[in-house]
This record gives C-alpha cells, sequence and structure tokens, in this order.
C-alpha cells in the first residue's frame, strides 16, 4: 500500500500538470495584459487619425480658397501660403506618428494572436494531461483499494496487542513496521545481527514476537534467515 500510495503521489503526470497550468495562467495573464495595451493603442491611433484628418480638411479647404482666385490682397495670400505651409509641415509630423502607432498597434496585434494561440495549444495539452492522470489514479485507488481490503482481511487475524505494535513501530520506521531477517541480516535496517543475538532468536519460539535491536522492526524469519 505504502508503495502504491507513493507511486500515485509522484506520478509525473502530477507535476506536468502542475507546470502546464501555471504556463496557462501565465500565457492567460500576458494575454489580458497585451489587450489592454492593444485596446490603448487603438484609441491613440483613433485619435491621431482624427488629428490627420481635421489638418488634411483644413488643408483642402485652404488650397480651394487660394485656387478660387477670390483673395486679390497680397498680404492675405502670403498669409494663406504660409499657413498652407505650416499645415503640410504639421500633416507631416502628425502622420509620423500615426505611423509609429499604426506599427505598435501591429506589435501589440500580433502579441495578442501568439499568446492566444498559446493559450489554445496549453488548454489542449492540459487536457490530455489531465485525462491520462485521471485513468492513472483511477488504476491506482483500485490497487490501493484490492490491497487494503487484503490488508484489512490479514489484520482482522491477527492479535490485536501485536497490530498495535507493528502500528507504533511503522509509524516512526517510514511505514515499515515489519523485515526480513535474510541471512543473518534486518532487512529494515540492513545491520547484520551479531551471533549471540542470532542465538537468542535461533532459540525463541516460532510464535514470539523477536524485534531487530537496531532498528526496532519486527523480524520476520523464514528458512533463510540463517538461523
Amino acid at each position: 500500500m505504502a508503495q502504491l500510495n507513493h507511486k500515485r503521489n509522484s506520478l509525473p503526470e502530477i507535476a506536468a500538470q502542475a507546470d502546464i497550468a501555471m504556463q496557462l495562467e501565465r500565457a492567460t495573464n500576458q494575454h489580458v495584459a497585451a489587450g489592454v495595451i492593444l485596446s490603448d493603442l487603438q484609441r491613440d491611433q483613433a485619435r491621431s487619425d482624427a488629428d490627420v484628418e481635421v489638418v488634411r480638411q483644413r488643408i483642402i479647404k485652404d488650397q480651394e480658397l487660394l485656387d478660387s482666385g477670390s483673395i486679390n490682397d497680397p498680404k492675405q495670400l502670403t498669409n494663406l501660403q504660409h499657413e498652407l505651409e505650416s499645415l503640410a509641415r504639421r500633416r507631416t509630423e502628425l502622420e509620423d506618428v500615426e505611423l509609429e502607432i499604426m506599427e505598435r498597434v501591429e506589435g501589440a496585434e500580433s502579441a495578442v494572436t501568439v499568446l492566444a494561440e498559446q493559450m489554445t495549444s496549453l488548454s489542449f495539452e492540459l487536457a490530455s494531461v489531465t485525462e491520462s492522470l485521471s485513468q492513472l489514479t483511477s488504476t491506482l485507488d483500485a490497487d490501493i483499494t484490492e490491497v487494503q481490503a487484503d490488508r484489512d482481511r490479514i489484520s482482522a487475524q491477527l492479535p490485536s496487542d501485536l497490530m498495535a505494535l507493528y502500528e507504533k513501530i511503522r509509524a516512526g520506521h517510514d511505514g515499515v513496521g515489519a523485515a526480513k531477517l535474510h541471512r543473518a541480516q534486518c532487512e529494515g535496517c540492513r545491520m547484520t545481527l551479531p551471533p549471540q543475538e542470532l542465538q537468542s532468536i535461533r532459540q525463541a519460539p516460532a510464535d514470539l514476537v523477536v524485534q531487530c535491536e537496531e532498528c526496532r522492526r519486527i523480524l520476520v524469519r523464514t528458512s533463510d534467515s540463517g538461523l
């Protein structure tokens, strides 16, 4: 059960799911921020377009007035020509600003598109790994349930004081309350038992609970214990 629980809690899909979810959250936040930037730039572009249009209409109006021949005063004509020159310079400046904003809008639109594609891709990845994780955990949960039933059946046949001792030892020894005595070595702590301890165990009744002097785990005696 300990092995199954460890396997269930350390499935690589768990880490993958968390990593993809974090990437998706980051991409989502970046997409929202990019969208706000794009919206601000689009407003700036609309204002810039409007400024350019105002100047363009003013140039058209003044040019039509100049071309009409209705102004005979030389001073007025000179002032009108100067105004047209000034408006032309102003239009050039505004169009440069407009072009810069358009380029920034294009960059922001590209960023929004790329981030949206990342979100879609990550969403598919997250759904896939979540489905795989669900299938794996369901299988392991079924195995754990089966092993738990076997454990309950076996523990019910054991003396309550032995089970209490076993659980107490297991709680303080990484979940392992008993270990095989294999060729004079405790497989719990990997210590080789001294001859006098082996002799004591050899002489002990088969139903007597013996423990490792080093780690205090219950020793399970078999034909390979070296007794």
